[in-house]
């Protein structure tokens, strides 16, 4: 059984069943899926986009969907008695059914380790009991990890396995309808719903009023868990030529001379491509007042904390708003010397997430946990 949260999970799990499946292709997987782990051969008992969260206030108002799954799973794991249970990050969700599975003698393996190095750190005491092998993907997690007393292996990244570009910037920009001569902004507003509703009427407000002083075009990129339909409604409502891109996402990033996005998974594929960026994020007040008070971390942007500096601006709460998004956005894009040292940087970053070939590695502990 594999289980997802988001859609960065979704990618990372449907990679790994590729992997474990050109080593066994009769194994039988099923669990949680998205749009990527829907393209394999994968028995989707739910789907990743009706369980996504951003916090404490708006996970709660989507409990009825997350109830309802963690019935069926904690149901599925009874009655199917899978090999191995195989989680991906979505830690308040996943660390329950690991619990469960300890107790029904079931393996638990842990790809992708909650940021709990960040904060909430007595959940590594119930990672301890309840989890048999993690898999974590930041080299900096191995020390902590062992610190009290976890089994644990540095499988590399799996985004460098799966960030890669195949068109260049003129003919995507061309296919697009968008002029390859222009300075581009893409707009990346999150994966999960409650992102896109707190993030994008800033960013479209800031993109109307850039546009309005200077020669300038943006894209949309949409997360497979977003539902198009009503992201595209958003955009309309903006008289721009706007396109939304639901595929090839990072050819479409790739072209772009800025990004805007949200915290997540979204900066670190940014970075791994090498674009300037400006990271947002916005939560409900009591939210973001509670966080505040449990989070032990500089930065919220995972490439800032990975360098261990602000490299790239973070703009979170009361300071997203369209003013302070044109006001970054100009120096990103003018100043050469500020974009060239961000750039550099963000290649000396790369090296710091170890080799490629994570889906492979953890495929290969899946299999040894099992056998």
């Amino acid at each position: 059984m594999l289980v997802v949260g988001e859609a960065s999970g979704d990618i990372h799990g449907a990679n790994l069943i590729k992997a474990l499946r050109t080593r066994d292709p009769t194994l039988k997987a099923y669990g949680v899926a998205g749009e990527q782990l829907g393209q394999t051969d994968f028995e989707a008992l739910f789907s990743v986009s009706k369980l996504t969260g951003m916090g404490f206030v708006e996970l709660a108002g989507n409990l009825g969907n997350v109830w309802r799954a963690y019935r069926l799973l904690r149901r599925t794991l009874r009655q199917r008695r899978p090999n191995l249970l195989i989680l991906v990050d979505f830690p308040e969700f996943n660390l329950r059914l690991a619990k469960l599975a300890k107790a029904l003698h079931i393996p638990v393996l842990y790809y992708v380790s909650p940021q709990i190095w960040a904060w909430r750190r007595g959940r590594v005491r119930q990672i301890a009991r309840w989890v048999d092998q993690m898999a974590v993907v930041f080299p900096f997690e191995v020390s902590f990890y062992e610190s009290h007393g976890v089994k644990v292996v540095f499988v590399g990244h799996p985004l460098l396995d799966a960030v890669h570009v195949k068109e260049d910037r003129e003919t995507v920009l061309s296919r697009l309808g968008l002029d390859p001569a222009k300075p581009t902004i893409a707009l990346l507003p999150g994966s999960r719903h409650r992102e896109v509703s707190y993030h994008l009427p800033v960013m479209l407000e800031a993109s109307a009023r850039l546009s309005s002083e200077r020669e300038i075009q943006f894209l949309v990129v949409r997360a497979d868990t977003v539902d198009a339909g009503e992201l595209r409604s958003m955009v309309a409502r903006v008289n721009l030529k706007m396109p939304v891109i639901d595929q090839a996402r990072y050819d479409a990033v790739n072209a772009s001379d800025l990004v805007w996005t949200a915290s997540g998974t979204a900066t670190l594929e940014t970075a791994l491509l090498r674009k300037p960026m400006i990271i947002v994020y916005r939560l409900s007040w009591l939210t973001y007042c509670l966080a505040r008070l449990l989070v032990r971390v500089d930065h919220i942007g995972m490439v800032n904390l990975i360098a261990g500096e602000r490299l790239v601006p973070e703009l979170v709460q009361a300071d997203l708003t369209a003013q302070r998004l044109i006001e970054e956005s100009r120096t990103l894009l003018d100043n050469q010397p500020a974009r060239s040292q961000i750039i550099e940087k963000l290649s000396e970053l790369r090296e710091k997430l170890g080799p490629s070939g994570a889906a492979d590695r953890v495929a290969d502990l899946a299999l040894a946990m099992v056998s």
